[in-house]
């Protein structure tokens, strides 16, 4: 019979070896000050854009990590609007879009103040406005009951289901989410960044949700490594990076739940992450330059506001091909207004149209 850390008599004093972290640690806090320093350096403008483009991707890719799919400019739409940012033309609301940035950018905007039980029911509430979890009702707002048996994380076909995980009984909850989070809130013991490792792996053990525990932990990680820099100013996805290695970051976790509570290579692991996660950093800054150098380059052109519109769309990362009647989707305009507007900008160089390859005409931005 499997035994899990929460089932330990130690548990949870985690420990780990700091002789396997120290250097690893140092490595990632010197590159983490590096990067703080450089997108500080950029200007207001600059860093509010980066700002936008990473909390954008950190929603996004901790949805799609639990397999659920937002509209990328409808998340960012919804925090502009929250941080005050002019995009122009916003695009409407989904309920579920504004529940994930109400709970990231509380986590992330005002990461000096106490994580709270309250605090905690608010974010569930706002990623479950149904109080739904697809077809399945859910205790919103509160820990799990386990009604319906114990909470496990499950794999596979019925009948030949994998258990990966089983939570803490419901009737321990109080006691264990009373315990991290004192902890949490306590001055830190350890290094920042180190905290936000143990916070994520503590929090998603207890898995005190019927469901969302995963998103809420990688939340609380972002404020531990906020709490980490001092400031509200996003410049790196963890998520993002995640997502992209989700198959190693299940397999991480199970591993350790299994084991004893020694969580070294939990930490390397997650350091290692966060350190190509600053790669992903290093892109948006290439994005924002693209961007900035653009409009730079074009800041003697008259847009309107369709133009300007789609513009920052493709500049944002378009994805598929841009025709016409994608334009006048976009634009909420007319197919005629449409091939004017394109006209126009390919007239002046702004676009090109693409190699033909197809029914309809694609166009492309040039860039220099």
């Amino acid at each position: 019979m499997t035994t899990y850390t929460h089932e330990l008599t130690d548990w949870p004093n985690y420990r780990w070896r700091n002789d396997a972290l120290t250097a690893r640690l140092a490595a990632v806090r010197h590159r983490q000050g590096r990067l703080m320093g450089r997108m500080e350096a950029l200007g207001f403008q600059l860093q509010t854009e980066a700002v936008l483009q990473t909390l954008t991707e950190d929603v996004l890719k901790s949805s799609e990590i639990e397999g659920e799919m937002l509209d990328k400019e409808q998340v960012r739409s919804s925090i502009a609007r929250r941080l005050g940012i002019d995009i122009g033309a916003l695009a409407p609301k989904d309920r579920d879009v504004e529940g994930v940035v109400e709970m990231m950018l509380d986590a992330t905007q005002r990461y000096a103040e106490p994580l709270t039980p309250d605090r905690l029911f608010g974010w569930h509430a706002a990623l479950f406005p149904t109080r739904r979890s697809g077809m399945t009702r859910i205790t919103v707002g509160a820990w799990r009951k386990d009604q319906t048996g114990p909470m496990q994380v499950v794999s596979g076909p019925m009948g030949r289901e994998r258990v990966h995980f089983e939570a803490p009984a419901a009737q321990r909850l109080d006691a264990e989410m009373q315990a991290f989070l004192d902890w949490f809130n306590s001055a830190a013991t350890v290094d920042p960044v180190l905290k936000a490792a143990l916070a994520h792996l503590w929090f998603v053990t207890i898995h005190p949700f019927d469901d969302g525990n995963g998103r809420i932990a990688r939340a609380i990680a972002d404020m531990a490594l906020a709490r980490s820099e001092g400031t509200a100013q996003r410049f790196y996805s963890m998520s993002a990076q995640i997502r992209i290695e989700r198959k190693a970051y299940y397999e991480i976790l199970e591993q350790i739940q299994k084991r004893d509570l020694d969580v070294t290579q939990w930490t390397l692991w997650f350091l290692a992450c966060l350190d190509r996660a600053f790669d992903g950093a290093e892109q948006t800054l290439a994005s924002i330059m693209t961007k900035a150098r653009f409009w730079e380059g074009h800041r003697d052109l008259a847009f309107n506001d369709r133009q300007r519109t789609i513009l920052n769309r493709l500049l944002n990362g378009f994805e598929g091909k841009l025709t016409s009647s994608k334009w006048a989707v976009f634009a909420k305009c007319s197919q005629d207004t449409a091939l004017r507007d394109i006209d126009d900008l390919l007239t002046h160089g702004v676009l090109a149209k693409d190699a033909a390859g197809g029914r309809s005409t694609s166009y492309s931005l040039v860039l220099d």
